[in-house]
């Protein structure tokens, strides 16, 4: 299946969440999910975009199958790792070959893909950004270039940018919302040297922000 290229907000109000696909302005008041559109007719009434696209979003907000919901909470989370199918299906199809529990292996998995590990680590303002660096040959890990962004990272491993590339204004741009939030507990940061180090493989209960993510569902989904 080919990558998806159109708005990628329009994304984010078919799943009705915020995927963070736009960087900052995900958080701005330039977010199309923030604003209000005009309902048809008469009344003029407002409703906030975060309805499914489209100019009768009514018509398709009936009551979903239990099929329905898996399919959502699999799209969403593909979505904000921004993956294709069959990619996410063989992650899946790795965290079910893993011991212990399958959707928080694939939650692990995903999280140590370098280029989300690149996003974590604030060196770029979207996983597709850090996708971008990743494939170009600006990250290197453990003092070698890897351009493969589903390579899996490992604890202790060290990412850093290339030296032609600490100059570039995205990177630096980026880098500023370390300032703002740090990085997460399993992550560590030189924002000086623009390098940093995978601590730990996280649990699932460390990744706060995509908690309202329901992975059973996804397993439930892939088992029939």
């Amino acid at each position: 299946m080919a990558r998806y290229t159109g708005p990628v907000c329009r994304l984010c109000r078919a799943e009705q969440k915020k995927l963070m696909l736009k960087g900052q302005r995900c958080k701005s008041d330039k977010c199309p999910v923030n604003k209000n559109d005009k309902v048809a007719g008469s009344s003029g009434k407002r409703r906030l975009r975060t309805a499914p696209p489209g100019k009768d979003p009514k018509a398709r907000a009936g009551k979903r199958s239990d099929y329905g919901i898996q399919l959502r909470e699999k799209q969403k989370l593909k979505r904000i790792y921004g993956m294709q199918e069959k990619q996410f299906s063989l992650f899946f199809e790795r965290a079910l070959r893993m011991p212990g529990v399958t959707g928080e292996n694939l939650f692990v998995l995903l999280e140590r893909r370098l280029d989300n590990v690149v996003y974590r680590l604030c060196f770029a303002v979207s996983r597709s950004q850090a996708r971008q660096l990743v494939l170009h040959g600006h990250i290197r890990v453990n003092g070698k270039t890897v351009n493969v962004p589903s390579y899996l990272v490992k604890p202790d491993d060290e990412i850093a940018i290339v030296e032609s590339a600490k100059n570039f204004d995205l990177i630096k741009n980026a880098l500023k919302e370390f300032e703002r939030s740090g990085v997460l507990p399993w992550l560590k940061l030189d924002p000086t040297a623009m390098k940093g180090r995978f601590l730990a493989i996280p649990r699932r209960s460390d990744i706060t922000d995509l908690l309202d993510i329901k992975e059973q569902m996804i397993v439930e989904l892939y088992s029939k």
